[in-house]
């Protein structure tokens, strides 16, 4: 079998592995268990990888005709997470010159086809991520939804939830998100929102799946609605303003994220305040997976001459 590489976009909830030739074209793509020491166990990491393995060799690609694995994923700024990932990916995969980047870069190398460039990520989280043509890297956000996230599915859920208690104090108009949070929990009091808001089972990606309630109360021309895609608009711009200004204010800006890709109303409120701030830049939505970016971060190392090591 022919010499190929191996990128990985892992995550919270599972991982994407592509395995690509030498000349970037797909060969085999498939899922796998979560890969984030930040969200799962040393144990649960471990066993991903041994799956990973076994679905590559299953499928006929051996050892010594891996060339090389990027991994793109979160927490790697724990240096300690970072190094058990690596020393992780040489057990239990094929090969030892193994690259670890965080998923934003991975994301970036992907949606835009080379490492220059921006992306603006809001999903569950947000982040704004870019690299200048000297490659210098820039990071906006990112920080979590206890002090940030701006824009995200979160920071949009949290803040419908923040309407539908003001409404409900008369701090705020009556609002129609009150009854899609109620029908959409199956629940009929206030008390019992509280409840589930602040059950010690709840995580984050619970409270984020609220936020697709949204679209529907905007299209009631809710006030509230109407309101946070604004507010959720105008945070993302600013988000991202702050990597344009150091990148270049033309450059190509990717988005990426479940709410500016399925969020029509937040997509094009964020599209028309950033072209009023910045006209020249370049929106586009992605051209490829963070895997296949991975895929790209790899097999780039080995034209730029640093193939040998393992990570940088």
């Amino acid at each position: 079998m022919e010499k190929y590489v191996i990128g990985m976009d892992g995550g919270g909830t599972g991982t994407t592995v592509l395995l690509a030739d030498m000349h970037a074209n797909k060969k085999q793509r498939f899922a796998a268990g979560a890969l984030n020491v930040n969200g799962q166990s040393e144990q649960d990491v471990l066993k991903t990888f041994t799956e990973i393995s076994y679905r590559a060799a299953s499928m006929g690609y051996k050892k010594e005709d891996c060339q090389g694995i990027c991994i793109g994923t979160a927490g790697i700024s724990n240096m300690a997470a970072k190094e058990f990932i690596k020393k992780s990916a040489a057990a239990f995969t094929f090969s030892d010159n193994i690259k670890i980047v965080g998923d934003h870069e991975a994301a970036l190398a992907g949606a835009v086809g080379s490492r220059t460039g921006i992306i603006v990520i809001a999903g569950t989280g947000s982040i704004c991520f870019g690299v200048d043509r000297e490659g210098n890297s820039y990071r906006s956000g990112g920080y979590g939804h206890l002090i940030d996230d701006v824009g995200s599915g979160y920071a949009i859920a949290r803040d419908i939830l923040t309407n539908v208690i003001r409404a409900h104090d008369r701090r705020r108009p009556a609002t129609v998100l009150t009854q899609l949070v109620f029908d959409a929990l199956k629940i009929q009091e206030i008390e019992e929102l509280i409840e589930y808001i602040y059950d010690s089972r709840r995580n984050k990606k619970e409270i984020a799946a609220l936020s697709v309630l949204l679209t529907q109360a905007v299209k009631c021309e809710d006030e509230a609605a109407v309101g946070i895609v604004l507010k959720s608009a105008r945070d993302l711009v600013e988000l991202t303003g702050s990597v344009i200004e150091q990148v270049g204010k033309e450059a190509t800006l990717a988005v990426s994220g479940s709410v500016l890709l399925n969020n029509k109303e937040i997509y094009s409120t964020f599209r028309r305040e950033l072209f009023c701030r910045y006209p020249d830049i370049k929106v586009i939505k992605p051209k490829e997976e963070a895997a296949y970016g991975a895929v790209k971060i790899i097999l780039d190392s080995f034209a730029a001459g640093n193939g040998v090591r393992a990570d940088r």
